[in-house]
């Protein structure tokens, strides 16, 4: 009788549901902040952890000045002088269909420890089910669900016929730098599900996001004598109402798959600096934010679309007539992307999940946030994301996971393994 491989391999995992948890623990603990050395000592300690479970690992470190020169780099928003690739592979017999599964071990800065609810935002606890920490959302959780499927997998002796390759990625954070150096290397699989915290649905389209800078004119003088200047701060007044009819109308109409999103694509203005000293009018203002891309339209067009409601407001105004606000676009840079619709990847992670989620109702919808789907998508590689935890919990204080959302994400990914590669 044929070997019941579901069976075993969802055995071997629920074997080690201990195991996977301290892994994850472990993992939180590190402050891997975008461009923090920790973002790099985590990448290089999971790569350990790829050894040990056998796989064939290729850690490289990415060529930076080449990297960030390329013109079709999508942008990033901190310094680094140094960043990591790090793929495993778990080869097959080599007849059959790759899947890769392809995660971030960066994260986002935490905020002041005593607004957390644990008082320490790295603490890695298990409270009522819940494992707590930043990064533990988005996603770190999905990470190790990946990392425990494909040791799953190697522990199990199951003969797949396709490779399967997982990827831990830096720099997704701000703008897509591992994805897109992973990509760089050479490495490609027939599809591949990112891990991003979906709330275990299936998540095949992402909007876009570009960062970008203005930079408002005034005229500096002293503030006893404030009404022979004018104040930079005061001009953002007619551009951030500007800004507001543009995101109404740029939201009017939205595709089915970001129907349940009030505001799909937003435009939000996230910092603004003025100023140099109490008694003087201000003659520069920089604000800088973030223009959503609606699905499937053009990045240039996202940014003319922005521009021209910029350059209106000024055409209105008296003084920015003759002092025009400068658009910068810098930082992250993320075009929308959604998963080919010929793709079987959809109804297969469909049929995995529910093998092992006990009938919970799944739904499939757009994210109205920008992620590395759009690079695999722009390189003909398949993708959509599934992973545990509640987006809304991302980069906020309190950030968690439930650990019965990480072992399920793990049992649906390796059973999506045996299904895409083939036995």
């Amino acid at each position: 009788m044929a070997p019941d491989w579901r069976a075993r391999v969802l055995d071997e995992l629920d074997g080690r549901t201990d195991e996977m948890v301290g892994l994850l623990s472990d993992m939180v603990r590190v402050p891997s902040v975008s461009g923090s050395d920790e973002e790099n000592s985590s990448q290089a300690e999971l790569g350990k952890v790829f050894d040990r479970m056998g796989l064939d690992t290729d850690h490289w470190q990415v060529p930076l000045e080449q990297t960030l020169a390329d013109p079709t780099f999508p942008g990033s928003e901190v310094a680094r002088t140094e960043a990591w690739g790090l793929v495993g592979r778990s080869p097959g017999r080599g007849d059959g269909p790759s899947l890769m599964l392809n995660a971030h071990i960066d994260v986002v800065p935490p905020g002041p420890a005593d607004t957390w609810r644990t008082r320490d935002p790295w603490s890695g606890r298990v409270i009522g089910g819940n494992l707590h920490g930043r990064g533990a959302c988005d996603m770190k959780g999905g990470l190790v669900s990946a990392v425990w499927a494909v040791a799953s997998l190697r522990a199990s002796g199951v003969p797949l016929r396709g490779d399967v390759l997982l990827a831990s990625v830096q720099g997704e954070e701000d703008g897509g730098l591992g994805s897109f150096a992973t990509l760089q290397r050479g490495w490609r699989a027939d599809a591949c599900v990112i891990p991003e915290p979906t709330s275990l649905d299936i998540v095949p389209a992402n909007a876009g996001a570009l960062t970008f800078r203005l930079r408002i004119p005034g005229h500096a003088t002293h503030a006893s004598r404030h009404l022979e200047g004018i104040s930079a701060i005061g001009k953002l007044w007619p551009i951030w109402q500007a800004l507001q009819q543009l995101e109404q109308a740029r939201n009017a109409h939205v595709d089915p798959l970001f129907a349940r999103w009030e505001l799909p694509y937003p435009i939000c203005i996230g910092t603004v600096s003025s100023g140099v000293w109490a008694s003087s009018v201000p003659d520069l203002l920089v604000a800088e934010g973030r223009l959503g891309v609606a699905i499937d339209e053009p990045v240039e067009h996202a940014r003319a679309a922005f521009e021209e409601a910029v350059a209106d407001a000024c055409e209105r105004d008296r003084w920015l007539r003759h002092h025009p606000v400068e658009v910068e676009w810098w930082g992250g840079q993320f075009a929308s992307g959604r998963l080919s619709p010929d793709s079987p990847l959809l109804g297969q992670m469909r049929a995995a999940h529910e093998a092992v989620a006990g009938g919970r109702r799944q739904q499939v919808w757009g994210a109205s946030y920008g992620s590395d789907l759009r690079l695999m998508e722009a390189a003909g590689v398949p993708t959509l994301q599934y992973g545990p935890g509640d987006a809304a919990l991302a980069h906020s204080t309190d950030e968690l996971v439930p650990v019965a959302e990480v072992r399920t994400a793990a049992r649906a990914l390796a059973l999506l393994a045996l299904d895409v590669c083939g036995v």
